[in-house]
This record gives C-alpha cells, sequence and structure tokens, in this order.
C-alpha cells in the first residue's frame, strides 16, 4: 500500500494536474493569440471552429491544426522569451 502512494504522489498526481493545466489552457484560447505547436510551429490564432484551429503563419499562409497540438508549455516560453515575429503582427 506505501508502494502505491508513492507512485500516485509522485506521478499520477503530477501528471493529472499538467493534464488539466492544459484542457484550462486549451479552453481559454481566443482569436488573435499567438501560439506555439507540439511540433514548433509558431502563428497566430485565426478561427477556432470546435476541436480545429486555423493559425496564420504569415500574412497569406494559414494552417488548420487541431487544438490539442497546441502546446501550453512551449507557447508560454515562447511568451516568456519576449520573440515576436513581426509577419504575423496585426
Amino acid at each position: 500500500i506505501l508502494m502505491f502512494v508513492v507512485v500516485f504522489f509522485f506521478f499520477i498526481r503530477p501528471q493529472a494536474k499538467k493534464q488539466k493545466e492544459q484542457v484550462k489552457f486549451l479552453d481559454s484560447l481566443d482569436k488573435g493569440e499567438e501560439v506555439v505547436t507540439t511540433s514548433g510551429i509558431i502563428g497566430r490564432i485565426n478561427k477556432i471552429d470546435g476541436s480545429i484551429v486555423t493559425l496564420a503563419v504569415n500574412d497569406k499562409t494559414f494552417i488548420r491544426v487541431t487544438k490539442g497540438s497546441i502546446s501550453k508549455d512551449m507557447t508560454e516560453a515562447y511568451r516568456k522569451a519576449g520573440i515576436t515575429d513581426t509577419t504575423t503582427a496585426s
């Protein structure tokens, strides 16, 4: 039983917390925000249609990605770094 408690508090609980934060982040996304996908693509949200997000990666280039492919950790690191992409600026 002690082993189960240790595994729960050190592995399962932190992962569940991180997953809840990711879901909360995805639900709070709004048009115009600059985000980073899990594959490293940087773009500004142009449209959200259910679970599909259209990102503007350039003035005339748009890609569609699933909402789940947007990374909270990578987006926050990108924002913290203060890198600005002038090609997608509105």
